[in-house]
């Protein structure tokens, strides 16, 4: 008697548990372009499998769901985003988008609403944003080139949001880290720009409740 007592409290104890650790769990939604797609590697050299990888460990609680697609545009990503969240329902979203609006001349100021309608429905959800800018070649001529940086400063202080103006941070100059097409970090790269990005991203992780 005295052992099935024991048993059938142990067996309360590990659901408990169990639920304990399925209400708790919380996710980050990574929604980028090339640049957090891994493009031209695998999936596992990318900056936000190493995050994956590193956040098992510190924050095992915490899911990564990498919707990030190579070429996609700030009009793509508004497209698909709203069923991201309801589907993923994240805590934290990892906005990386942008630079192949400029890259293809769009204009700045449909970028500017993309960017904060997908803002504006994350925030709604109940998801906090680290806001992620970029830069492009000078060639595209430097007043169109700072109009581009600055939107994303403009925006962040706009929606108070935590904000990285250059994820290629010490790496976009370096050949070594990057890519033959000068415009993707390589392997080598890529744990650069998670070093870069995660002063942005901790404090977000650490206020997950």
């Amino acid at each position: 008697m005295f052992l099935k007592k024991q048993l059938i409290q142990l067996c309360t104890i590990i659901t408990l548990l169990f639920i304990s650790s399925f209400v708790s769990a919380s996710t980050l939604l990574v929604m980028g372009d090339s640049l957090s797609a891994a493009y031209n590697l695998r999936q596992q050299d990318g900056w936000v499998s190493l995050l994956k990888n590193q956040l098992s460990q510190s924050h095992p609680e915490i899911q990564v769901i990498n919707a990030s697609v190579s070429g996609e545009t700030t009009q793509g990503g508004l497209s698909r985003f709203n069923d991201l969240l309801a589907t993923h329902k994240p805590d934290i979203v990892v906005l990386e988008l942008g630079a192949n609006d400029a890259l293809r001349g769009y204009p700045l100021d449909q970028t500017t609403l993309n960017l904060e309608k997908m803002i504006e429905q994350a925030q709604k959800s109940g998801a906090v944003v680290l806001l992620i800018g970029n830069q492009i070649p000078q060639n595209y001529g430097k007043r169109y080139t700072q109009m581009f940086f600055n939107l994303y400063k403009d925006i962040a202080s706009k929606y108070s949001l935590a904000y990285l103006p250059f994820m290629l941070e010490n790496v976009a100059l370096n050949k070594d880290l990057m890519q033959s097409d000068g415009l993707h970090p390589n392997k080598a790269g890529q744990p650069i720009v998670l070093q870069n990005i995660l002063p942005h991203l901790q404090p977000l992780l650490d206020n997950i409740k």
